[in-house]
């Protein structure tokens, strides 16, 4: 047996239980650091981004979406799927922040990036701050983007709000609080362009 952090967790095979639309889950099977293999399955993810718009007067604009494994609406912030494989997240985080709330940005920053459950899906989400806000026309694309309510709220009452558990998203709550930390300290957020080395690929090679 290895010494604890040394161990290789090589996969030995692999098999797709399920391929759908936005994911797939694959069932792997580990080699462990007591010799026999292990079981893992793991969801396949697209990979998203979403965006912390903050304008001139500190409001932060969340949306209101159901989400039906939870079973209910909740506060997010804009947010959206990577297309493709090799689409720039930060011309999709550019073109949801249209899309969802009819808004563009002058300037854009890399928050934080949030691996959404790590023990089952390589989901990560990319979450960006976008300032210099300007209003621009929104075209609604189909019947979940009709249903969205946006909303403004003051930058604190979004802190109040993920610190009470009144926002559950992850993203939205990490993203909420790394610009709180921001504001708090020394540290800047990371360029646009910042590498995102846990960018989510597997799925979609599946689709090009």
């Amino acid at each position: 047996m290895t010494e604890p952090g040394q161990h290789n967790f090589t996969v030995l095979s692999t098999s797709d239980v399920y391929v759908g639309r936005i994911l797939a889950l694959r069932s792997d099977q580990v080699a462990m650091p007591g010799g026999a293999p292990a079981t893992r399955e793991v969801v396949e993810h697209q990979g998203a981004v979403a965006i912390l718009a903050l304008d001139d007067d500190d409001q932060v604009t969340l949306i209101h979406q159901y989400r039906h494994p939870l079973g209910r609406r909740i506060w997010e912030l804009p947010a959206g799927l990577i297309d493709h494989l090799g689409e720039n997240p930060l011309e999709t985080a550019k073109r949801e922040l249209v899309e969802e709330v009819g808004l563009a940005a002058e300037h854009w920053s890399v928050l934080v990036d949030v691996a959404a459950s790590p023990g089952f899906t390589d989901e990560v989400v990319r979450v960006y701050l976008a300032t210099g806000l300007s209003t621009v026309d929104r075209e609604l694309l189909g019947e979940e983007e009709a249903d969205l309510v946006a909303r403004k709220f003051p930058f604190a009452e979004a802190v109040r709000m993920a610190l009470a558990g009144e926002i559950v998203n992850g993203a939205a709550v990490g993203g909420i609080l790394a610009a709180q930390a921001i504001r708090t300290s020394d540290t800047t957020p990371r360029p646009a362009s910042a590498p995102w080395e846990d960018q989510p690929t597997r799925f979609p090679s599946r689709q090009s």
